[in-house]
């Protein structure tokens, strides 16, 4: 005949209720549970390794697969109004821009540049070959008489 055991959780529950942790502080927050789910199974030290490795195999421990990053719209290689105004001439005597009396004709990617920006004044004028070229930047190359050829957004 099978005897009626009492409960451990009763038992241990007693006058002051610490339910055999000692001091009431000693199960006290999150802190103590140490971890969620699969924590502490043995990923740092011996412990538990043999046993992880029986349930789950070599693949439990370590990094697998890989994360592909964003995908990048493009490449842009930014330059300033201010800079190729500063330095048309001396494009022009290496061969990656030319004048033709007073207008001087840029391909910005020649140049190794994808995008022109508005910063700057403008003081000659010239007629831009650029991928993307913003909105004020060809504003300003028009009010000094230029052109602007942009292929792509701004």
């Amino acid at each position: 005949m099978v005897v009626h055991k009492r409960k451990k959780s009763s038992r241990m529950r007693g006058a002051k209720t610490t339910h055999g942790y000692g001091s009431k502080k000693k199960n006290r927050g999150a802190g103590n549970r140490g971890g969620k789910g699969m924590a502490g199974t043995g990923k740092r030290a011996d412990q538990k390794k043999p046993t992880i490795l029986q349930l789950y195999g070599n693949a439990y421990y370590g990094k697998h697969g890989f994360h592909i990053p964003p995908a990048i719209k493009h490449d842009i290689r930014p330059t300033n109004l201010e800079h190729l105004d500063l330095h048309l001439d001396h494009y022009v005597r290496q061969g990656l821009a030319t004048k033709e009396g007073t207008t001087y004709t840029v391909d910005l990617e020649k140049l190794g540049f994808n995008k022109l920006l508005g910063k700057g004044i403008v003081t000659h004028k010239i007629t831009i070959k650029a991928l993307h070229v913003t909105a004020r930047a060809a504003s300003k190359i028009q009010k000094a008489g230029g052109t602007v050829e942009a292929n792509g957004d701004h």
